[in-house]
């Protein structure tokens, strides 16, 4: 019998009492066999460390168990590369235990890698959105982004930079391609949109065609609390820009990185974020892009005026 590539499962917990159990079942479920499980613990304010203990020793697993139980909350980018310093296995998944991994998930992503060139650095696929209770929502490819075909391959780092395309939870990393990075970059409020920047500059991505994660969403979930007053996670992509910015070579790619500017500096303006709005306009103008529109609507801000309706406006007119 052939030896199977061990995964490292890296499970991020902060305040996810409500779903840890379901979420660590879904891990002890695999049809997949080499497996090592990383549990990090954000410093939780809820029962999760409680939750956490008790399923592991009720529920023995077949495979390694690794623990690290952090004393502060430092942030889903921390908490992860505290867990990859101690993965061992050749594939890593970084899962968020609010989610859910269907059965066949790890089998069907490593078949997949292990079919591929040396040159593929990350496997994604579908995934199903459920909400609090398990209810389904939508899937992410067949009903949100339906109109993507066919789903970018191979080299794409002109797509990620310019378009979100890719589940961040359906997710399989080569760990080749973590330690070559030093994991996520420990200064950002969030990690997928930096990781895909810098790690499609050289390696290639694969969309295996399953749904392999059932996604939650919730009141807590960092999607949800996206595109707010204050948002964090809005400055962290303002950062990665700039690092995109200097990782670009060719027009093409400057193309790419004005298209995700002006998306976010249309979310920036919409939820008052001015500072934000202002430092992107600001990379725009150094793009030499096209920003009368842009221009007048952040003059409109920066004088109070409330800009809520700008994605009717953006909708109606459909800025470029």
């Amino acid at each position: 019998m052939v030896d199977q590539p061990l995964v490292s499962v890296i499970a991020l917990s902060y305040n996810h009492a409500q779903f840890l159990e379901e979420a660590l079942q879904s891990v002890a479920q695999q049809s997949y066999s080499a497996i090592e499980l990383i549990l990090v613990d954000d410093a939780s304010t809820d029962a999760s460390v409680t939750v956490a203990q008790s399923f592991l020793q009720e529920n023995p697993v077949a495979f390694p168990v690794k623990t690290c139980f952090l004393p502060k909350n430092q942030g889903n980018c921390v908490a992860f590369n505290r867990g990859l310093a101690v993965a061992t296995g050749k594939y890593v998944i970084d899962f968020a235990t609010d989610d859910i991994m269907l059965p066949q998930r790890i089998a069907q992503q490593v078949a997949y890698f292990e079919s591929l060139s040396s040159g593929y650095g990350v496997v994604f696929s579908e995934a199903e959105y459920v909400d609090e209770t398990g209810k389904h929502l939508e899937f992410h490819y067949r009903d949100r982004l339906k109109h993507i075909r066919p789903i970018p391959e191979g080299n794409v780092y002109v797509d990620v930079l310019a378009y979100y395309f890719i589940s961040p939870p359906t997710m399989m990393i080569k760990k080749e391609v973590l330690d070559e990075l030093s994991g996520y970059d420990e200064q950002l409020a969030y990690e997928d949109f930096d990781f895909w920047v810098r790690s499609a500059r050289k390696w290639k991505y694969a969309y295996l065609n399953e749904c392999t994660t059932q996604v939650r969403k919730h009141a807590h979930s960092l999607s949800v609390k996206q595109y707010r007053r204050n948002d964090p996670q809005l400055h962290s992509t303002y950062l990665v820009c700039q690092k995109a910015s200097k990782l670009n070579r060719t027009d093409e790619e400057q193309q790419a990185l004005a298209i995700r500017l002006k998306y976010e500096l249309r979310q920036a303006l919409v939820s008052g974020n001015l500072r934000e709005a202002t430092l992107m306009m600001q990379m725009l103008r150094q793009l030499r892009t096209a920003t009368g529109i842009y221009s007048g609507l952040l003059l409109l801000a920066k004088f109070g005026v409330p800009l809520y309706w700008g994605k009717r406006v953006y909708q109606y007119f459909q800025l470029p």
